[in-house]
């Protein structure tokens, strides 16, 4: 089979770790060019290493996504690069545990600068290159953008933000050639799944909801769910939010 990326120009944020990074390697492995974001440049030099075999393909860049000047930045560095923008994956993101009277401001601001506003202002940077190579979007929302999660109010919140905004934005550029879509995966094992701080105190009953009756997945499952929707046999595929959750919502 060809590659389904031959010659494509992807980038790609928080592309240093868990879901990012796989899904940097799949583009690669299926011959993008990957631009690969992340504000950790020792987790980026690690994620390098690891895809040593694939590194003509894939250059790491230092961003935080937390800023519009800083998505700015990153996205005229991947098309100085790459000469070009095929897709943009929107994948940094974090989540906190914290009882809601608990959440400070700081954390409230970080989560919706990074969460939302990245989503935001990457897109907005990107479009006019997107809609010059007739590509698309993949933003990384979450189950928890379509159902609630008990201690976890804030992220949900910006989780639901980025389905409707990926929705909106589908409308506003279904005229232009410019597909967008977002992925909704359930409970992943990541490193940030496994560095989660949970607060004393919290109901284990309620905590039990967010396991998906199919349990935990890995970050390559939802890998190729971005890869489907980034790809031409989504062609007719745009404002969806592809549930990726063994089975949370489904109930």
């Amino acid at each position: 089979m060809e590659p389904r990326f031959e010659k494509r120009a992807v980038l790609v944020t928080g592309a240093a770790s868990g879901i990012g990074l796989e899904t940097t390697r799949a583009f690669a492995a299926e011959g993008a060019r990957v631009f690969a974001v992340d504000m950790n440049p020792a987790g980026a030099a690690q994620a390098a290493d690891t895809l040593a075999s694939l590194a003509s393909e894939v250059e790491f860049y230092t961003g935080d996504v937390s800023t519009a000047e800083a998505c700015r930045r990153a996205v005229d560095a991947a098309v100085a690069s790459m000469g070009r923008l095929d897709v943009l994956c929107n994948i940094a993101g974090f989540s906190e545990i914290e009882h809601f009277a608990e959440i400070s401001e700081a954390q409230f601001q970080r989560m919706v600068s990074v969460n939302l506003g990245g989503v935001f202002f990457m897109t907005q940077a990107a479009m006019p290159h997107l809609i010059e190579t007739g590509g698309n979007v993949v933003n990384m929302a979450s189950v928890a953008g379509l159902v609630g999660n008990p201690y976890n109010s804030v992220y949900c919140a910006t989780k639901a933000a980025v389905v409707n905004l990926t929705r909106a934005l589908s409308l506003e550029y279904s005229k232009r050639g410019v597909r967008l879509n977002c992925v909704c995966p359930g409970s992943v094992i990541t490193p940030a799944m496994h560095a989660t701080r949970v607060p004393e105190g919290v109901d284990s009953e309620l905590f039990a909801l967010m396991t998906p009756p199919l349990g935990h997945c890995q970050p390559d499952q939802i890998a190729q769910a971005v890869l489907h929707l980034a790809s031409d046999a989504a062609s007719y595929v745009t404002g969806a939010a592809y549930a990726v959750d063994g089975g949370r919502t489904a109930a």
